[in-house]
Formats: structure tokens, C-alpha cells, sequence
């Protein structure tokens, strides 16, 4: 969490320690995005235990149960994996195109803390007046901003293809994560209904 902060307020030389450090991209997942998405994740999860959020056709506010919050955030923290390796695998695909040649560490390094934004804001999930629509909306573009320093700083693509690159990076990062936020915001908002019975009958599954 820090690390995001750095990287909003002092982006180029937290960028070019970051750069400089060159940690293998199963560390970065294991001791800075996954601890992340997990503190995340639990902060999130109080507030809807909490004080809900606004659920149903006509919105009323309805607290989640203490399961139901668990198996939500236990999701969520597989959705924030997933979409980090496929974020950071479009990033390497792209720059393919761009004619360069980079490693997946390179790409993962970059997606995973270009992504810290978006994770930050996502704590003010756990009010209940405020849309997980403006969160991301406020966290992806922060995101695009940092990604505009680093992605160069640690990817170093050739002069004449950084802007392209970047600007195709920042696109991918709204698709991904744009997707992501669409299904768990109908969630919070109680559209999937299916889905919130079978959430409340896993307790009992696992315990038989």
C-alpha cells in the first residue's frame, strides 16, 4: 500500500527503484500484490459486514452476512490474480507488436504495480454510499497516470513506439479491469440473485 502511494505522489523515482530492484515477478505477486489485494480485500469485506450496501430492484441498504463477505472476498482476490497475469501478458503481447522484445517479469512488474491505484481505492468499497463504479473509475485513472512513467522506465521500448504502447497498455488496463468491476458491481448490487443463493449454501456444502 505504501508503494502505491509512493508511486502517486513520487512516480519517477519510486519507478526507477522499481526498475533498478529487477525482482523476479513470482516475488512481487507473493510479497507486494497478493499481501495488497489481501488487506484489500479484508477491509472491504468489514464494511459490507458492517454496513452493507445498497441492494434489489428498489436499492435498500442490507448488511452481508459474515460467509457471505468471505466467500465475496475470497473471489475478489482470485479476480485481482487473475486479471494482474492477464493484464500483464497483454502487456508483453503488445509490446510484441511494438517490435520489442521483453520478459514476462518486465510486463508483470509493470502491470502489478501500475494496478496499486486501482487496489487502493477499491478500500472505499466498504462504504455504503459509494458506488464501485466511481472507485474504479478514480483508481484506473491513477492508474494511467503511473503507468505513463513507468511503463518505459521498466519496459524501455524503443522511443517511437513508447507513446503507442502506452496508450495500448492503458486501454487493456480499463478492458480488464472494466470487466472485472462490472460483474461485482452488479454483485454488491444485488443483481445476481442465483448467484447469492449459492453463496449462502456453501458454508453448508463444505461442512456436509
Amino acid at each position: 500500500m505504501i508503494k502505491a502511494l509512493l508511486l502517486i505522489f513520487l512516480p519517477a523515482p519510486t519507478w526507477e527503484h522499481i526498475a533498478t530492484a529487477q525482482r523476479k515477478w513470482t516475488s512481487i505477486l507473493m510479497t507486494y500484490f497478493l499481501p495488497f489485494v489481501i488487506f484489500v480485500s479484508c477491509v472491504e469485506g468489514y464494511g459490507l459486514v458492517r454496513w452493507g450496501k445498497p441492494r434489489g430492484r428498489i436499492p435498500h441498504r442490507l448488511a452481508f452476512s459474515m460467509h457471505q463477505a468471505v466467500v465475496y472476498e475470497i473471489a475478489m482476490v482470485l479476480l485481482s490474480v487473475a486479471s494482474v497475469i492477464v493484464f500483464a501478458r497483454l502487456i508483453k503481447a503488445l509490446g510484441e507488436t511494438f517490435h520489442g522484445r521483453h520478459s514476462f517479469r518486465q510486463a508483470f512488474t509493470v502491470a502489478a504495480y501500475g494496478m496499486g491505484p486501482l487496489l487502493l481505492f477499491r478500500m472505499f468499497d466498504m462504504l455504503p454510499g459509494v458506488s464501485p463504479w466511481l472507485t474504479w473509475s478514480i483508481g484506473v485513472v491513477m492508474s494511467m497516470g503511473i503507468l505513463y512513467t513507468g511503463l518505459p522506465m521498466v519496459m524501455r521500448p524503443d522511443p517511437p513506439h513508447a507513446l503507442g504502447l502506452y496508450m495500448m497498455s492503458s486501454l487493456m488496463l480499463a478492458f480488464v479491469t472494466g470487466l472485472v468491476r462490472f460483474v461485482t458491481a452488479w454483485y454488491l448490487a444485488g443483481k445476481f440473485t442465483k448467484l447469492d443463493s449459492l453463496v449462502s449454501m456453501i458454508p453448508g456444502c463444505i461442512i456436509h
